[in-house]
């Protein structure tokens, strides 16, 4: 006899996994098989968690890709890396590693992508001839500054690609590693190339534990916005994504922080749990928040018409209704009050400098 590794089999498992956000793996959709767990006697064996991280290497051939969306903008993005171990529960980026027929649950924080050429491939895209200089989004899909980081250095030889050719990029991130590379930040600074948003969600350190279990603690974010702004590198403070009984309520106090440490904007989005996440997220709630699983769960459908899952450009990002309108009215209060007269600014587009980069090397 055969059991499924599916979503079913897995949430029997009712022990909480501390130190991974997801804790179940739904299957892929993309896959039409899948491993099952084998007993020689017909006996249904449980399912073990394995903690450990795998990495796999990719040699894509592309790197940057155009967004188009009419909530962010014609900009690009690149991601060094699929997959991210700072296993944010509520992550809108594990649906695409269902694409790589992996799961979006645990598979996504465990089992990471390495695009391991992506260096050399930017520099190439970059000498186009029809390339049109626009910023680019590093990363948006992954965190480009996740543990791994720490030894591919990936992100580091990107900065270094764009520094030399002077092309605009702005990076969001939760891991303090972001400072090793504070000089590439500082040179990209210095001739306007370079925004970087810091995303604080919680300062309540036992929630971001279990709701963001890798990443850095909120009072170290802030403490990443501070070192980068006395540096003079432009940081905006992503308070993204605010969920409903969980870290509403800490707006006010995250923008205070956020103002004192030099942050000179901040933005915010409510909490949307599109496709596998939708039932990732409610087996985490009610697991780790069982006596406020349903009250969660349920603010956060009415800021999307009775849903979790909303895809509509201009809604999706800040929600509707009640609860929507009362996250819109804190955080614009909260903004008047603490940064009312700051701004990022502008990039300067014109310094790119194409077929500046051929004597590059990469080790």
């Amino acid at each position: 006899m055969a059991t499924t590794m599916g979503s079913d089999s897995v949430k029997e498992n009712k022990e909480y996994i501390k130190g991974r956000g997801a804790q179940y793996n739904p299957s892929s959709p993309y896959l039409k098989n899948e491993y099952v767990v084998e007993h020689l006697e017909g006996v249904d064996e449980a399912w073990e968690h394995k903690s450990a991280t795998q990495f796999f290497i990719e040699n894509p051939k592309k790197i940057v890709n155009e967004v188009d969306s009419p909530d962010l903008g014609l900009v690009y993005s690149m991601n060094p890396y699929q997959g991210c171990e700072h296993g944010c529960i509520y992550c809108y980026a594990r649906n695409s590693h269902t694409y790589w027929g992996l799961g979006a649950g645990v598979d996504f924080e465990q089992k990471i992508v390495i695009k391991e050429n992506a260096p050399q491939v930017l520099q190439a895209q970059l000498e186009k001839p029809s390339w049109v200089v626009r910023p680019i989004m590093l990363a948006g899909n992954t965190d480009c500054y996740q543990p791994i980081e720490a030894k591919k250095k990936l992100t580091r030889q990107l900065l270094e690609v764009l520094l030399r050719y002077r092309h605009p990029v702005s990076l969001i991130t939760k891991n303090a590693l972001i400072l090793r590379d504070l000089d590439l930040l500082q040179e990209l600074s210095r001739h306007r190339l370079v925004h970087v948003s810091v995303s604080v969600t919680t300062l309540q350190e036992s929630l971001r534990q279990k709701m963001e279990p890798r990443t850095a603690t909120g009072q170290k974010r802030l403490g990443v916005v501070r070192t980068l702004s006395e540096a003079g590198v432009p940081v905006n403070v992503m308070v993204a994504p605010i969920i409903p009984g969980l870290n509403d309520h800490e707006v006010p106090a995250i923008l205070e922080a956020a103002a004192h440490a030099g942050a000179l904007s901040a933005a915010y989005t409510v909490v949307r749990l599109n496709g596998a996440i939708g039932e990732i997220f409610e087996d985490w709630v009610t697991k780790a928040y069982p006596e406020r699983a349903s009250k969660v769960l349920n603010q956060i459908k009415s800021c999307h018409g009775g849903t979790l899952n909303d895809s509509q450009f201009g809604r999706r990002m800040v929600g509707e209704g009640k609860w929507a309108e009362t996250i819109r009215s804190l955080f614009k209060i909260s903004y008047q009050k603490h940064f009312k007269d700051r701004q990022m600014p502008a990039y300067d587009l014109s310094l790119f400098t194409p077929k500046s980069g051929k004597q590059l090397t990469f080790f």
